[in-house]
């Protein structure tokens, strides 16, 4: 699981980067690919350490992916670079462009681009296969082969292929060409800290069908050198519940259809990141295969009914709601779960 971060030059894309993930970019870096990981902001974590106090803590985090392309092929390293990404956050100038206009138009070189290069990538192939006999075709191929068509007259009309209105199933038969534009997408449009409407501006003169929201990158930065009593000082001066690149985050995190579960106690309270939809024993493989392959049951328990009984689980227990799951059952976000197993 990772996010790649693509923005034209001057966007403000490696600013957000260092700010979501704390890696910070020397001007004297010679790297072409910076990766780092976000800590995913959750209000139910941070209630859970504050109970257990544990010697630990681990919170969910999203990888993050920047290219610094340069060079006379840059378009190629980030190709290289990001294609293997399972989601996309777009940075768009929204700071020193004067205009909405100029920034859509920004906006959609871009995704221009990402277009263009999934449409190559398909005219490749139909030709390739054009001058194949049915019977060497692999079954996997000829599953393609009918899709393929149908994807080319929607990127010809502009479209990203997630408009295509692919099924599940239909997104996996393709999962080896690593298209650019099937991949989900979050807009953030970088403003002036003078101009934090020109966000919801831009938003409403796009149109897009993916998310947008805005920050203020100059502002981030320098909340995000702060310690924790000065950033909340900070942002009650401006009258704002939470940094930005939060928001961000959990929007991303949300955006490539993963959740968490929690395992508490003294020594560590950790979130364990699951795709929506992960059964009881799949989830125990993310903490150990032996979890999962000797899996017997999972002591469940909600976030909400631990915190509605005292942040007790022995009054979570005595009240009833303390459950015994089996193999089928479908891990809920927030679930605090003890598994028990034997190999």
């Amino acid at each position: 699981m990772e996010m790649g971060i693509l923005g034209l030059p001057q966007s403000g894309k490696s600013t957000l980067f260092e700010i979501m993930t704390g890696v910070k970019i020397s001007p004297s870096h010679t790297e072409t690919v910076v990766r780092g990981q976000a800590s995913v902001p959750d209000e139910r974590f941070d209630k859970l350490v504050e109970i257990y106090k544990p010697a630990k803590v681990s919170p969910a985090r999203v990888p993050f992916v920047d290219v610094h392309a340069v060079g006379e092929h840059p378009w190629e390293a980030i190709r290289q670079n990001l294609s293997g990404t399972d989601g996309i956050l777009h940075v768009v100038d929204g700071f020193s462009l004067p205009d909405i206009s100029i920034a859509l138009d920004a906006c959609r070189k871009l995704e221009d681009e990402l277009v263009l290069s999934d449409l190559i990538i398909i005219e490749k192939k139909l030709e390739r296969l054009a001058k194949m006999s049915k019977k060497a075709i692999a079954p996997q191929e000829a599953a393609q082969n009918e899709l393929l068509p149908r994807l080319k007259d929607c990127l010809e009309a502009g479209k990203p292929l997630r408009r295509a209105g692919l099924t599940a199933q239909e997104v996996f038969t393709l999962k080896s060409f690593s298209f650019w534009t099937i991949k989900p997408e979050l807009v953030v449009v970088n403003v002036a800290e003078d101009n934090p409407a020109f966000a919801d501006e831009f938003a409403k003169a796009a149109h897009l069908a993916e998310p947008v929201m805005g920050i203020c990158c100059k502002i981030e930065a320098e909340l995000a050198g702060l310690d924790a009593a000065d950033q909340k000082e900070f942002l009650a001066s401006m009258g704002i519940a939470e940094p930005a690149f939060g928001r961000i985050i959990r929007a991303a995190f949300s955006l490539l259809g993963r959740m968490s579960f929690f395992t508490v106690g003294e020594d560590e309270v950790k979130a364990w990141v699951i795709p929506h939809s992960t059964k009881a024993p799949k989830a125990a493989g993310a903490i150990h295969n032996d979890f999962e392959r000797g899996f017997i049951k999972a002591e469940v328990m909600s976030f909400d009914d631990f915190m509605a009984h005292g942040g007790s689980q022995a009054q979570v227990k005595s009240a009833g709601r303390l459950r015994l799951e089996g193999k089928e059952y479908v891990v809920a976000d927030g679930d605090i779960i003890t598994f028990r197993f034997n190999v």
